[in-house]
């Protein structure tokens, strides 16, 4: 192995676009799980513990 550190400009934005895209993927993921709490708190129905109503068949 060689002590030689990469300092070219190359490098340093390499690196910088992967911190960039890293942030990017935690902030949706972030954005994602909110979003899917969000859905589940509004989409049940309140609960009226009686059946549902089915009109009755005709043949």
């Amino acid at each position: 192995m060689s002590n030689d550190s990469d300092n070219s400009l190359a490098g340093k934005a390499a690196l910088a676009a992967g911190a960039a895209i890293g942030s990017a993927a935690i902030a949706a993921a972030l954005l994602f799980v909110k979003r899917r709490s969000d859905r589940k708190k509004t989409e049940a129905p309140p609960k009226t513990n009686t059946a549902p109503h089915f009109p009755s068949e005709t043949d």
